[in-house]
């Protein structure tokens, strides 16, 4: 989770809100990734579509079902369906989003019963430092 949150503050000296992302296997960083819209004129660019996209452009599959994401704030609808379709094994992500989190608020992607798959989930690591990073960014921004 630090390399994730290291991503983050890199995201928040561009201007990009300060999310972070980092896929593992067996230990060993296979791709990170971090929050880029503005900077790459693409809304997809969450820091979690940029880690999946580095991670499966390495070990050319699609599919990352022996990997571990960890993510420095919960994944929105659209990166949990990524995380679905890329079969990640288990998730970590540090601080709860309840405005646009899908993964215990909102959508609860991973709890419907069309569903594909679902990683293990662990929430909370980190929580304090991304949630402070995100606290600060919208509190410099109003």
């Amino acid at each position: 989770m630090a390399r994730a949150l290291d991503l983050a503050k890199l995201a928040a000296a561009d201007g990009e809100v300060p999310v972070g992302a980092v896929i593992t296997r067996g230990g060993e960083v296979i791709a990170d990734g971090r929050n880029e819209p503005r900077l790459s004129k693409d809304p997809t660019a969450h820091a979690e579509i940029m880690a999946i996209r580095a991670a499966c452009a390495k070990l050319k599959n699609e599919r990352l079902t022996d990997c571990e994401m960890w993510v420095t704030l919960e994944p929105c609808a659209m990166c949990a369906g990524a995380i679905v379709h890329a079969r990640i094994g288990k998730l970590y992500y540090a601080a709860s989003d309840p405005k646009g989190g899908a993964v215990e608020h909102g959508a609860r992607v991973f709890e419907q019963e069309q569903c594909l798959h679902s990683p293990d989930v662990y929430s909370g690591m980190g929580e304090a430092e991304a949630a402070g990073l995100l606290r600060e960014f919208f509190k410099e921004r109003r």
